[in-house]
């Protein structure tokens, strides 16, 4: 895209918006369009950039080499961008115009944006949520540039749980109403508060009603409070009811015994849980952990991914 595609990206939401036939068609899911064939694997492997988050601070990778770097570093074709680390750069065309060819030089797919500090979608004053839908524009926009599917965004708010689930639908469903016509899937991550919470989540996109409004489960982020009286979820029956709804998924990974098996989360299971719901699109590596480098973290968890692939295939 040139710069002048660039600037018409509005423009064209508000026009493909008003096509009666655009908002009756069904949004092509982009997550599960690539079913495996013959030998291939269940499920394709990406990398979250999170994942290398204190190498990115430290200056040791630029944000634009990120995808050259995870090809060549760890042999992963597919990435998932974090906008802290451009977070001035939604609106520079020239800055996304390179990502988007360095990626494209290093043959690296890029698969989503992961938004955040951009406001609470289901902020209990509505001026407050409509500020937040809207500041989430450009990350949609950005998005499209790139050639991503999604951007995955938070659910937080406050009040009852009902309220709560109330509010998040309203301010998800007027981002997705946005992203919409440019083809963008918006996708709700397990994050804290309420939206770790596997029930309440699932009936929040019950409720938002729309086929580019999903999920994006995490297998680490089910804890709801912290405290003197902390609150965890069951992340296998989380990441049950989640499924159903996923357009991605987040592998999260911590530390690994000497078998290379994940020591907090039984992955063999956990990905059992993914694929009886069909999904067959890409597995984010997520790596979390303190004992390891980020480097050696992610190796672990791609091998641990290619091992349980191959068991399954094996099948």
């Amino acid at each position: 895209m040139d710069r002048r595609r660039f600037l018409q990206l509005t423009a064209a939401t508000t026009a493909a918006a008003a096509s009666p036939a655009l908002l009756g068609g069904s949004l092509t899911n982009r997550a599960f369009a690539d079913q495996p064939r013959g030998d291939a694997p269940p499920y394709k492997i990406s990398l979250a950039q999170w994942s290398l988050h204190r190498t990115l601070r430290r200056g040791d990778i630029d944000n634009l080499d990120f995808a050259k770097h995870t090809k060549e570093e760890f042999g992963i074709e597919a990435v998932e961008y974090v906008n802290q680390f451009f977070k001035d750069k939604a609106d520079d065309e020239k800055y996304l115009a390179e990502l988007k060819q360095r990626a494209d030089d290093a043959g690296v797919r890029s698969l989503l944006i992961m938004c955040d500090g951009e406001g609470r979608l289901g902020d209990a004053d509505k001026a407050k949520r409509r500020q937040a839908v809207e500041n989430h524009h450009k990350w949609v926009r950005a998005a499209k540039f790139l050639g991503c599917h999604s951007i995955r965004v938070n659910a937080g708010s406050s009040g009852s749980y009902e309220e709560q689930q109330q509010r998040a639908a309203d301010g998800l469903r007027s981002l997705s109403e946005f992203a919409r016509p440019m083809d963008i899937n918006v996708i709700v991550e397990n994050h804290g508060g309420l939206s770790s919470n596997g029930d309440w989540l699932a009936g929040v996109i019950k409720s938002v009603d729309m086929d580019n409004c999903g999920t994006l489960p995490d297998f680490g982020n089910f804890t709801i409070r912290r405290g003197e009286n902390p609150e965890v979820y069951d992340r296998y029956k989380g990441v049950e009811q989640l499924m159903p709804y996923a357009k991605a998924v987040s592998a999260k990974t911590y530390d690994f015994d000497d078998s290379g098996n994940e020591t907090t989360i039984d992955y063999p299971r956990m990905m059992d849980i993914v694929l009886s719901h069909g999904y067959h699109g890409y597995v984010g590596i997520e790596y979390e952990g303190g004992r390891l480098s980020e480097a050696e973290g992610i190796k672990h968890s791609k091998a641990l991914l290619e091992r349980i692939a191959a068991n399954v295939a094996a099948k």
